[in-house]
C-alpha cells in the first residue's frame, strides 16, 4: 500500500509540470547509448507516448553514428573523419541514408507506435521540410578548402509539415538528412537540426540525450542551470571544452532564437525525459535566457 501511496503522491507532484506544458512543444534529440540499449530504448518510446497522453506536443530528432558506422564496417567502405566529421561519398552517403531513414527511424517509430502513440517518420526531403547546404571547412591557407562530400549545415526549416502532424495528433519522427541543391541528400549533425527544429516551431523545450549527465563545473559538480551568459563564460574560461562545446552553442543558439529552455541530459538514465519535464531539479543542465 505505502508504495501505491507513493505513486500516487509522485503522479501528484508532476501535475503542475503537466498543466505548464500542455499543448506546449517539445523537440528531444535522441542519440548516445540510449540508442543502443533496448530497454532504454523502450523507455524512450513510453516517456514520448506519456508527453503525447498528457498533451504534450513531442518531436524527435535522432542521430545514428554507431549504427552508420557498423554497417560501412560491414560492407568495407572506408571511413575517413575530418575535425571530427564523416568525410562523406556517395557511397557512404547511400549507407547513410539507408540506415538513418530506414533502420534508425523505423526502429524508432515501431517502439513509440507499439506503446500506443502516433509516430510518423520523416526525412528532410519530405514535405521540403529540411533545406540544407554542402558544408566546406577551411584549408592550410584561405585559397584551400576542404570538401567533405554529402555533408551538409541547415540553410532552412519548413515546418509547415510539423505543426500540420502535430495538429492532427501525430509525433513527427525526424531523420538528419537534409535536401541540398539539385535533390542531392546531405548528411546532417541531429543535434543542429533539432535546434533548429525547435526554433522554427517556437518550442518550449529542446532536449539533446547525451552519454554524460549534464555540464560540469572544474571539481566535476553537476551544474543543473546556467543563463546563456554563464555558459558563454564557461566556455570562455575552458570549463565547458571538446565535445561539449558544439552542444552547448546549440542549446544558447535556441535559446536566443525563441526557444523557452534547454536541456542537457544523460540518455543512459532510464526516464531521463519525464525526470528532467516533470521533476523541480531535473537530471541534466538547463540553459535559459538571461534576465533582464
Amino acid at each position: 500500500m505505502k508504495e501505491l501511496i507513493h505513486r500516487a503522491e509522485t503522479l501528484i507532484e508532476a501535475l503542475p509540470y503537466i498543466q505548464a506544458f500542455a499543448g506546449k512543444t517539445v523537440v528531444v534529440k535522441y542519440g548516445g547509448h540510449a540508442m543502443q540499449d533496448p530497454a532504454l530504448e523502450d523507455g524512450f518510446a513510453r516517456d514520448i507516448v506519456l508527453l503525447a497522453t498528457v498533451g504534450i506536443h513531442p518531436i524527435v530528432v535522432h542521430g545514428g553514428g554507431p549504427q552508420i558506422a557498423r554497417l560501412l564496417s560491414q560492407l568495407g567502405i572506408e571511413t575517413r573523419f575530418h575535425e571530427g566529421l564523416r568525410v562523406t561519398d556517395e557511397r557512404t552517403m547511400e549507407v547513410v541514408e539507408m540506415v538513418l531513414t530506414g533502420r534508425v527511424n523505423g526502429d524508432i517509430v515501431r517502439r513509440i507506435n507499439k506503446f500506443g502513440g502516433n509516430a510518423v517518420g520523416l526525412a528532410g526531403k519530405d514535405g521540403n521540410l529540411i533545406r540544407a547546404e554542402k558544408m566546406r571547412l577551411g584549408g592550410a591557407t584561405r585559397e584551400e578548402t576542404v570538401d567533405l562530400g554529402q555533408v551538409g549545415e541547415v540553410a532552412e526549416i519548413r515546418p509547415d509539415i510539423l505543426s500540420t502532424l502535430i495538429a492532427r495528433g501525430f509525433i513527427p519522427v525526424v531523420a538528419p538528412v537534409g535536401q541540398g541543391a539539385g535533390g542531392q541528400a546531405l548528411n546532417l549533425n541531429a543535434d543542429h537540426v533539432a535546434g533548429r527544429v525547435a526554433e522554427a516551431l517556437r518550442a518550449e523545450k529542446l532536449i539533446l540525450l547525451t552519454d554524460v549527465d549534464g555540464v560540469m563545473d572544474r571539481d566535476g559538480r553537476l551544474l543543473s542551470s546556467l543563463t546563456v551568459s554563464q555558459a558563454e563564460a564557461l566556455i570562455a574560461d575552458g570549463v565547458i571544452e571538446g565535445g561539449m562545446i558544439p552542444k552547448i552553442r546549440c542549446v544558447i543558439d535556441a535559446v536566443k532564437n525563441g526557444v523557452g529552455k534547454t536541456h542537457i541530459i544523460n540518455g543512459s538514465l532510464p526516464h531521463a525525459v519525464l525526470l528532467e519535464i516533470f521533476t523541480r531539479g531535473g537530471v541534466g543542465t538547463e540553459v535559459t535566457r538571461d534576465t533582464t
